[in-house]
């Protein structure tokens, strides 16, 4: 193989992975796992007591799947602007995330401390808390955009 087989190769990989779609019906699924997960966690937040911290684990995990499947399953109708509005979407949602990531604590922190005046410990966010604003944005986004084209 030469150098140039090689390279044709690789991009034909990596525009396979860029286009890679579930297909529609994952959205109707990607739903059904997110309420599930929303319901079992507010089951799990009235009435189930004692030590759950691996349900809460599971749960936040299930919701997160649930919202990558959603994110990833295709339109009915998928065209190159359906793909732009994705890609957009999902740039929105990084940029947005990047900056939640880093302002965010230091809000909690500020107004933590103002509201208990024992000077209260700074905290930096969780990965799922991030995950989940970040698949937020972009099905908020994409789901907008779609609807102004």
């Amino acid at each position: 193989m030469n150098t140039k087989e090689i390279i044709n190769c690789e991009q034909r990989k990596f525009q396979k992975l860029i286009k890679f779609r579930l297909p529609h019906r994952f959205m109707s699924i990607g739903i059904a796992v997110v309420l599930l997960a929303i319901a079992f966690m507010f089951v799990r937040a009235f009435t189930i007591d004692g030590e759950t911290e691996w349900l809460k684990q599971f749960l936040q995990k299930t919701l997160l799947v649930g919202m990558l499947i959603m994110s990833l399953s295709k339109d009915k109708i998928e065209d190159e602007m359906t793909l732009s509005l994705r890609a957009q979407s999902y740039a929105v949602a990084f940029v947005i995330g990047v900056i939640y990531a880093l302002v965010m604590p230091y809000v909690e922190f500020g107004v933590s401390n103002a509201v208990h005046s024992g000077g209260e410990a700074f905290k930096d966010l969780g990965d799922f808390q991030v995950l989940l604003f970040m698949l937020m944005i972009q099905l908020m986004f994409y789901h907008n955009l779609k609807r102004f084209r």
